[in-house]
């Protein structure tokens, strides 16, 4: 996803370089990788992601967020390849039991949250926030000080050197909206996530299982689409995608069906398809 300037990926399953490149994808755009987990699905595409990067000259650095163990995982994987990736990067392990902001930069703010899931799992919430207005340069007056430009960025009005008030409108765009999205990787039904998804512009909630397979869902710990869609109406998202169908089902229109007849405003995860928060 692309956030402003930044590229995020969140998890990568075997086949994430591939569907990137197929889908003209800049891999070296990357800026952060969130990893949910550690099962097979969620980062077995990592470590050929990284030694694509690396033989591609990557010079950017990279910042990876994942549960613990991963670290070790990369290290021996490396070790016993003798290789080296020729570009910076930090894994950062983090404690998935806690919510916690990851990356706060620029109108980027990244945080995670516990999941219900077998082993240790969290979601992220990505929020682009503006705080600061936009100025209108050509209409600037000559000769504001960094504290009068400073002010207005905040949407002060300021007075000019005749001591006259100028309203921050005439000088400034109107305050950019600001949108979020938040990711359930794999989790069983859990209200506990509400506080942490409440009010998002898109959700995108694992749907495994139809609800004929509710039982299926909770001793795998996963997610049902009337699940899914549950979820969306409590916590006032915006907007619902479902996804991670099992392959026991080869007809998907089902689960669209399903969680509409609660969430009316849902689509399924299509590869490849963009979707825009405007």
């Amino acid at each position: 996803m692309q956030v402003g300037k930044y590229h995020i990926l969140i998890d990568c399953g075997d086949g994430t370089q591939y569907q990137l490149l197929r889908h003209k994808v800049s891999i070296q755009k990357i800026d952060y990788i969130l990893i949910s987990h550690l099962h097979g699905d969620h980062y077995l595409g990592l470590m050929g992601l990284l030694f694509t990067m690396s033989l591609n000259q990557r010079s950017k650095y990279l910042h990876i967020f994942a549960p613990f163990g991963l670290k070790d995982i990369i290290e021996a994987q490396l070790n016993v390849a003798n290789s080296t990736l020729n570009f910076e990067f930090e894994v950062h392990e983090i404690n998935t039991f806690e919510s916690q902001v990851l990356v706060e930069k620029d109108a980027l703010m990244i945080r995670n949250f516990p999941l219900d899931h077998r082993i240790p799992c969290m979601g992220f919430r990505v929020d682009e926030v503006y705080s600061k207005r936009k100025l209108k340069k050509e209409k600037l007056p000559m000769n504001l000080s960094p504290d009068q430009l400073k002010a207005l960025t905040k949407g002060e009005d300021i007075q000019d050197t005749s001591g006259q008030l100028i309203k921050n409108e005439s000088l400034t765009y109107p305050l950019e909206k600001s949108k979020s999205y938040a990711y359930c990787s794999d989790t069983c039904y859990s209200e506990a996530i509400l506080d942490a998804i409440q009010g998002v512009d898109l959700l995108y909630h694992e749907a495994t299982f139809l609800q004929e397979h509710a039982e299926r869902a909770a001793q795998t710990k996963h997610s049902t689409a009337h699940d899914a869609a549950k979820i969306a109406t409590l916590a006032k998202a915006n907007k619902l995608i479902i996804g991670h169908f099992s392959s026991r089902y080869k007809e998907l229109g089902s689960f669209l069906i399903e969680a509409q007849e609660y969430f009316e405003n849902c689509e399924l995860a299509e590869e490849g398809k963009v979707y825009l928060l405007d």
